[in-house]
C-alpha cells in the first residue's frame, strides 16, 4: 500500500521552501544565512516525505475504527521514523540554530519577510516534534496492535 503525506502538510512544505528559495538569492549575510538554513532543511525535509508524513494519510480511516491488512506496509515508514527519532530531532534544533542567524540577518537588512518565515519554520518544527512525530509513530503502534503484528 502507498501511502501519501497529506496534501496540507505538503503545501506547507512547498511554501516554506519556496520562501526560503527567495531568501537564498538576496545578498550578504542574508542570503548567506538563507543558503545555510537550505543547506540543513531539504534534505531533512526529503526525510519527513520520506517516512515521517506519509503514515498520517491513515488518521481519517483510523479514526473512523477502519484497519485493514494492507496497512501494515505503514509499519516500515513508523519503524523507521522511531529509530531515526533523536537524529531528525538533532536536526531540527540544527535548523532553529541556523534560523535565529537567518532572522538576526533579516533584521539588520530590515526583511520582515525572513524574520517572519524564520519564526513560522521555529514554529513549524516545535509542531513537528509536539504533534507530527508523535502522531505518525502512534499511526504504527495502532496498526500493529489492531492487527496483533508484533
Amino acid at each position: 500500500m502507498r501511502f501519501e503525506t497529506p496534501h496540507a502538510l505538503k503545501a506547507e512544505h512547498d511554501e516554506l521552501h519556496e520562501t526560503l528559495r527567495h531568501g537564498t538569492k538576496e545578498s550578504g549575510a542574508l542570503g548567506a544565512a538563507a543558503v545555510a538554513v537550505a543547506e540543513l532543511m531539504h534534505p531533512h525535509f526529503l526525510k519527513e516525505e520520506e517516512y515521517a508524513l506519509p503514515p498520517l494519510a491513515l488518521l481519517g480511516q483510523l479514526a473512523h475504527g477502519a484497519v485493514t491488512p494492507e496497512m501494515t506496509d505503514v509499519l516500515a515508514l513508523t519503524d523507521k521514523l522511531r529509530a531515526a527519532l533523536d537524529e531528525m530531532l538533532t536536526e531540527h534544533q540544527a535548523i532553529v540554530d541556523a534560523l535565529e542567524k537567518l532572522s538576526a540577518a533579516a533584521k539588520e537588512a530590515r526583511k520582515t519577510e525572513y524574520v517572519e518565515f524564520a519564526e513560522a519554520l521555529t514554529l513549524h518544527a516545535q509542531t513537528e516534534e509536539e504533534v507530527t512525530y508523535p502522531a505518525a509513530i502512534l499511526v504504527g503502534d495502532y496498526v500493529r496492535k489492531s492487527l496483533g503484528v508484533f
